[in-house]
């Protein structure tokens, strides 16, 4: 069967150069933008998944976390995401931030909320590399399973995702040190350069 990824790819050029320098952000508020992911991120593997992030699969966790990332943190906010007390980054400037909010591209060219995996990498990031060594914090490492697709994201000195599976007494989040995810048996889900399986690491384009 033909890869879905494959195909999209194929029909879906990558981003160019014009488009990407569109609704940038420096390299201040980048720095601050994974900064925001990272941590909020973490406080959902940490503390398990907020109220606030109702769609929970691997790309619904990028969605959300670039999301809250890119809004104002007053105190509600901080209150209701259990970060009280907590050393934050400072706020994006929300002039940058405000036009990047729930603007994912679409395939059919359209903007929103909601993307697929397949389209949050195709239309919104630019791809990095395929060694571990070249990632950043919140870099996404992209996998195709031909009739799947799957997201994880780099978090600085580990790897989370979500399953895309929520059940009793699990909720679907996994961190993992890059040493546990090499040495899994399963080979397809090895951030290799001998793994076809996995596409590379991939950098939201909106970053300096």
């Amino acid at each position: 069967m033909a890869s879905p990824w494959r195909a999209f790819a194929a029909d879906n050029p990558r981003l160019n150069p014009e488009q990407s320098r569109q609704l940038r952000l420096n390299v201040e508020q980048s720095r601050q933008l994974r900064d925001w992911i990272t941590v909020l991120i973490h406080a959902q593997v940490d503390q398990g998944p907020t109220p606030r992030w109702t769609h929970r699969d691997c790309a619904g966790l990028v969605r959300f976390a670039v999301a809250e990332a890119l809004r104002e943190h007053d105190l509600a906010w901080r209150r209701s995401m259990g970060l009280l007390g907590r050393r934050l980054p400072p706020d994006i400037d929300a002039t940058a931030a405000a036009p990047l909010r729930h603007a994912w591209r679409r395939a059919d060219g359209s903007q929103g909320a909601f993307v697929s995996a397949i389209e949050l990498v195709q239309s919104n990031t630019r791809f990095v590399g395929r060694q571990l060594a070249q990632a950043q914090s919140a870099d996404l490492l992209f996998y195709d399973f031909g009739d799947d697709q799957h997201l994880m994201v780099w978090m600085g000195s580990y790897i989370a995702y979500h399953t895309g599976r929520v059940e009793k007494g699990d909720n679907g989040l996994r961190a993992l040190k890059p040493a546990q995810l090499m040495a899994w048996s399963d080979t397809r889900w090895r951030p290799a350069t001998d793994n076809p399986n996995f596409v590379g690491l991939h950098r939201l384009a909106f970053l300096a």
